[in-house]
């Protein structure tokens, strides 16, 4: 059986003059799962659009489509293409678990929540000519999925090809997060087996790993023996946590022993009325700066996430939070202006109230004011979103988050990751563009390498670099 899977792209993904480099980071690793269900038999073609051209003149009988909000209409098109040419088309992903009636009217079958279940139950169903229109997730289980097709994953194509999962969803229920409609109806969060994690890990390449899960500290046990597991396989990975995990007991210390040397933390917004107001329960209380502390005593460099446009911001939130990151160290951040996704608390409130301006699903990319704001116009609201990014990376504000650092290494190894990223993107557009990006690799290594104390060394706790 001829089977295409596709991950479309946004149109400035698939530009021919400008590749920004956040779209060419990672593969597709829920496409490339699902098809390790697949029968040996079947001829697999997986294209992602945001590094490749897709090929739409070739005749595939099965195409599956993964389906998020900012590729919805994109997907639809492919979707209505191959259909057309008498294709079966199915979409999955957080968009159709969040907008099903929507998706349906699209494909032949879609699949609701998780596919582990489904996907194996559909391929039954549709060999012996009884496909549903809709699955529904059942099972929550990911202990025996088997080996992901990395095989059909053209590696070269990006930065991280290395990038791994090994638990679903998130054990938290922010109101504006999107993942709660795709886990809506059974357990929100889930790992695999410590041995099969392992297993999975010993098979990947090179020193570095990036681990995509939501919150890779969420259960503790699990954790704890995978980082035990990775201690001696020398690798380097970056991973995301929550501000109350990295505080509780010692398992940010077992991360750090096992590689961890850079990690993504929602601190969201520095306004506790904020967080109340969006259900973030973990941040409550919490002492950001005791986290970030404990995190640079690592060696572990701190990717903040941060949403503006919350109810209770006003016109200075923008400079407090940039001055608030850059005095604190933090070496890269990413902000958002508050998006509704269906599907969530945030959005069914909006929604109630009459707050949402339009299901332009493109324009629910976190850059744009998609709802009636509430103490700052949408245009003061997009203008302080412009100004945040351009201020924390100035050179000027690079310059100072790195002298937060105490040892002149972690200083230079600051400066020149948060100045890489964002100030090199001409660097990163040609090398995307000349498939070199991969060679790269090397380089985030050397970047990522722990700064380590020498035994004899007193003056500083982290003056060298291995």
């Amino acid at each position: 059986m001829k089977i295409k899977m596709i991950l479309p792209a946004l149109t400035e993904a698939k530009s021919p003059f400008w590749r920004p480099i956040k779209y060419s980071l990672f593969p597709p690793l829920g496409l490339a799962t699902l098809a390790a269900y697949c029968s040996p038999d079947d001829e697999i073609v997986l294209q992602d659009e945001h590094v490749e051209e897709l090929d739409l003149d070739d005749e595939p009988q099965l195409v599956i489509i993964q389906v998020y909000i900012t590729n919805a209409f994109r997907a639809y098109a492919i979707a209505g293409h191959y259909r057309s040419k008498g294709a079966y088309v199915c979409l999955g992903g957080l968009h159709v678990s969040s907008l099903p009636d929507e998706a349906a009217q699209h494909a032949d079958s879609i699949f609701i929540g998780p596919g582990e279940d489904t996907f194996p139950k559909f391929l039954r169903d549709w060999k012996t000519g009884q496909p549903h229109k809709r699955y529904y997730n059942q099972e929550r289980d990911i202990a025996t999925i088997p080996p992901i097709r990395r095989d059909l994953i053209k590696r070269t194509r990006y930065l991280v090809p290395n990038s791994i999962v090994v638990s679903r969803g998130c054990p938290h229920h922010c109101d504006f997060c999107y993942k709660d409609a795709f886990f809506e109806g059974g357990r929100s969060f889930y790992t695999q087996r410590v041995d099969a994690a392992l297993a999975e890990i010993s098979r990947l390449p090179g020193r570095h790993l990036y681990f995509l899960d939501d919150h890779l500290l969420g259960n503790q046990r699990f954790s704890s023996a995978l980082f035990e597991g990775m201690r001696g396989m020398d690798r380097v990975f970056q991973g995301a946590s929550t501000i109350d995990a990295i505080l509780r007991g010692d398992l940010i210390e077992s991360a750090a022993e096992a590689g961890m040397r850079s990690v993504f933390v929602g601190f969201e917004t520095l306004s506790r009325n904020n967080l109340v107001q969006s259900n973030k329960k973990q941040n409550i209380g919490r002492d950001y700066e005791a986290a970030i502390q404990r995190l640079h005593s690592l060696g572990i460099m701190i990717n903040g996430s941060f949403v503006f446009g919350l109810d209770d911001d006003d016109e200075d939130v923008f400079k407090r939070t940039v001055d608030w990151a850059v005095k604190n160290g933090l070496t890269t951040c990413t902000f958002h202006i508050l998006t509704p996704y269906p599907g969530t608390r945030l959005y069914k409130d909006m929604e109630a109230r009459g707050r949402i301006l339009h299901r332009k699903w493109d324009q629910y990319d976190t850059r744009q004011v998609v709802y009636k704001t509430v103490g700052l116009s949408a245009e003061d609201l997009k203008k302080g979103y412009d100004y945040a990014y351009r201020s924390f990376y100035s050179w000027n504000n690079i310059a100072k988050a790195s002298l937060a650092h105490d040892d002149l290494k972690h200083k230079i190894k600051h400066f020149a990751y948060a100045g890489g990223w964002k100030k090199f993107e001409p660097m990163w557009n040609f090398m995307i563009k000349t498939r070199g990006l991969n060679k790269m690799l090397p380089l985030l290594e050397a970047i990522l390498s722990k700064v380590r104390r020498h035994p004899d060394d007193s003056a500083s706790p982290f003056p060298a670099i291995a």
